[in-house]
């Protein structure tokens, strides 16, 4: 497989019509010249997310040669939990991570690729490069991300302005080898740092973030910006040299066992 699309899902009923007639047409596209699959993963929704993106997506017939494959978790488990259910689903040598409810829009996907060229392992959408630009998403959602993404850019590396989005590619190798425990929405920004700080080598893509058109956002403020804090802290220490933050671990050490987690976490 040439490139595996990750969604993660979780109460997502009012995204879902938009979801498959926004982004369908684009892994059509992109099928046309290379073999793609479409991962949805359902956190645990109990509002009919699942039953009805099977409902729209379930004959495969109708997807011009697109794999689309279901993955779900019993109870809610959280965004990093999802993600990384996705990654253990996905054959793809490329991985594209993307949000459900369409914030960063799915017709930049192809532009996302275009930047992983040969010497790059991450591309990363960045709505605070100069390039970008966020259209109607509230302030105070705007204060914990930029004010996030400032943190890691003086503890990580000044040139990368977004640390906190999901719109990403990767390339296989990286989600092999960086191991990420962060079940909530501190997933992302910990799978990119982690990977930075080993050598894997990222770009950004200047990117539009939107607000919502449906449904709301599952974020536990106060819970996030407590977990960024928490890992603020080791990437300070490990920028002191006190204490590592990268663990070299084998092919596949992203199976984290989900049924171990004792304390789920909402996205």
């Amino acid at each position: 497989m040439d490139i595996s699309i990750i969604v993660p899902c979780y109460d997502e009923i009012d995204n879902v019509t938009k979801l498959v007639s926004e982004l369908i047409p684009v892994t059509q596209k992109l099928a046309a010249n290379q073999t793609v699959e479409l991962i949805l993963v359902d956190d645990g929704s109990t509002d009919g997310t699942l039953s009805s993106l099977q409902e729209y997506l379930g004959d495969n017939s109708v997807l011009n040669e697109i794999s689309v494959k279901f993955e779900r978790h019993s109870q809610n488990l959280g965004l990093g939990a999802a993600i990384r259910t996705g990654f253990a689903a996905a054959t793809g040598q490329i991985i594209v991570t993307t949000d459900s409810d369409g914030t960063y829009k799915f017709e930049n996907i192809p532009f996302l690729l275009q930047h992983l060229t040969d010497e790059i392992d991450i591309v990363t959408a960045s709505p605070y490069h100069p390039g970008g630009e966020v259209v109607g998403v509230s302030g105070n959602r705007l204060l914990l991300s930029k004010g996030s993404s400032l943190i890691y850019r003086i503890l990580v590396d000044w040139k990368i302005h977004t640390y906190t989005c999901l719109f990403r590619a990767y390339r296989r190798t990286v989600i092999e080898n960086i191991f990420f425990t962060a079940n909530g929405f501190l997933a992302g920004t910990e799978l990119l740092v982690k990977a930075m700080v080993a050598g894997y080598r990222v770009i950004e893509f200047p990117a539009t973030l939107h607000s919502r058109s449906y449904g709301v956002s599952k974020a536990k403020i106060v819970r996030t910006i407590w977990a960024h804090l928490q890992f603020q802290t080791l990437v300070l220490l490990h920028r002191l040299h006190l204490k590592p933050l990268v663990n070299n671990v084998a092919k596949g050490a992203i199976l984290w066992p989900q049924s171990n987690m004792s304390s789920p976490e909402e996205y």
